[in-house]
């Protein structure tokens, strides 16, 4: 009867932790996290559409992360949507303020992410500075429709 409780629990313990494993890489590939803040500074950025760009979402440079999208808000003076940027903090002050911001896609259908392009101006982007310079999201629904339109004419 002893050995039969043991090994209950032995096997009750592994697939407590293959659940916990589970739900550690489901937070990974998510981008989602629980672990120590990271050093970050922020930057913002007006977009005239963001089509499908999500809070969490990746902002990335010549296609590597270097941080993360925290809040997206319509600016009530422009009505755009504001989008607010956690950079990390070894980047702070490596940003020209002619850097570009485009929102991009990772594939045809894909998530969408902000893409960040240096310009060649001698002044710096500093924390809580705003990206001027910005593409909005390229809609497909929106070039089906020109697309379309155009093809009746």
């Amino acid at each position: 009867m002893k050995r039969n409780s043991v090994l209950e629990l032995g096997v009750g313990l592994f697939m407590l932790a293959g659940i916990l494993g589970l739900v550690f890489l489901g937070l990974r590939v998510s981008g989602l996290s629980f672990g120590v803040p990271q050093n970050t500074f922020t930057l913002t950025a007006n977009f005239a559409n963001i089509g499908g760009l999500r809070p969490q979402a990746k902002v990335s440079m010549s296609g590597v992360r270097i941080g993360k999208v925290t809040d997206i808000e319509l600016d009530p003076k422009w009505f755009d949507a504001k989008v607010t940027m956690q950079i990390d903090a070894q980047y702070d002050g490596k940003f020209s303020d002619d850097t570009t911001a485009a929102i991009l896609t990772a594939g045809l259908l894909g998530e969408q992410y902000v893409g960040l392009t240096v310009g060649g101006s001698p002044k710096m982007l500093h924390d809580g500075d705003v990206i001027h310079d910005t593409q909005q999201a390229l809609v497909l629904e929106q070039l089906i429709q020109q697309f379309v339109s155009n093809m009746a004419k």
